[in-house]
């Protein structure tokens, strides 16, 4: 019998695990409900232990960031498929059952993504995920149902089950073997662009991630940094450039790495002009800290390139997105 494992990382999330832990433990039926605390200091292990003792708590000794929380967790979590769940998503009834049924259709599946809705706006696509995951020729990443800031109304556009090139980290259903084939998340990224890597990586073996329109989450989106923080900027532009390093073909890599970087100092300058200093210097931070890090990089990206060569590019989207959406106006992709 396939067996399925709910994992929630939590930090200090004692009001979310209040908040919504009970629509997981309501709506799972058949799953494991697992919480991995990353050395929390409020009472999350308190209202864990009191509130949910049915919950299996797994306690890590510090705060290991979102892919060393679930690295460390997975690893002593006996499951075929994990489901890591942000702790401030509201689930649905069924949500599970299509995404299981999906990816047991097709054993090249590896990872399967719901439809992410907005909690506070219900009828509003949420900025993490969407409708399923993308990126374009220099490694921008942006999903069906929100391109950069514009997010779309869900009026049933994407209602489907297609191929994406990634599933979204805030709740993505995962073969187990896939998870730990690449011993999980690269814990230099620490958080944000950390799935992307893996999907990139699932790609680069033949494996398939899919979006199943058929189930329905809710996330609240930001809990932990907002979506203008300093410290989300820099996680973001300098994983980014790791991102792509590692795996862009050489031929590639001479002449799309410098453009991202000088498009990164536009984006450093866009935002000293709109009057958030500390995001500027976040992204010049973010630059700072890739150079200084650039020989672990090397090494990654020989070991990606060397062991896993063949991905021919398929699921990456022609042209570039900010072309689309900033010169030809283009919202919504097709």
């Amino acid at each position: 019998m396939s067996h399925t494992a709910v994992v929630i990382l939590n930090h200090n999330g004692e009001k979310l695990l209040q908040q919504f832990l009970p629509s997981v433990l309501l709506y799972s039926e058949g799953a494991d409900i697992v919480v991995a605390d990353n050395a929390s200091t409020d009472k999350s292990i308190e209202i864990l232990q009191q509130k949910f003792p049915h919950v299996r708590l797994i306690q890590l000794d510090q705060n290991y960031g979102f892919c060393g929380g679930y690295n460390r967790a997975l690893k002593v979590i006996q499951a075929d498929q994990y489901v890591l769940l942000n702790s401030d998503i509201e689930v649905t009834p069924n949500w599970l059952v299509p995404m299981l049924a999906l990816l047991k259709s097709d054993n090249t599946i590896a990872a399967v993504q719901p439809k992410i809705l907005s909690y506070h706006q219900k009828h509003k696509f949420e900025h993490a995920g969407a409708a399923g995951g993308f990126i374009d020729s220099l490694g921008y990443p942006f999903c069906r149902g929100r391109i950069f800031d514009h997010i779309e109304t869900d009026e049933g556009q994407y209602d489907d089950e297609r191929e994406i090139f990634w599933a979204t980290g805030a709740c993505m259903m995962i073969r187990s073997e896939a998870f730990h084939r690449f011993d999980g998340f690269d814990e230099d990224f620490f958080a944000h662009m950390e799935e992307i890597d893996l999907c990139w990586k699932l790609h680069r073996v033949n494996q398939k991630i899919f979006y199943c329109g058929h189930s329905t989450v809710y996330h609240v989106g930001a809990g932990t940094l907002g979506y203008g923080n300093p410290k989300k900027t820099y996680l973001n532009f300098r994983n980014s450039l790791s991102l792509v390093y590692k795996h862009l073909l050489f031929s590639e890599l001479i002449y799309k790495f410098p453009l991202r970087i000088f498009l990164d100092w536009i984006a450093a300058a866009i935002f000293l002009l709109k009057g958030t200093p500390k995001n500027c210097k976040a992204v010049l931070r973010a630059h700072v800290a890739f150079i200084r890090n650039v020989h672990v990089e090397t090494r990654k990206r020989t070991e990606i390139q060397t062991n896993y060569p063949m991905y021919s590019g398929r699921m990456i989207k022609s042209g570039l997105i900010l072309y689309d959406y900033y010169i030809r106006g283009k919202k919504r992709l097709d």
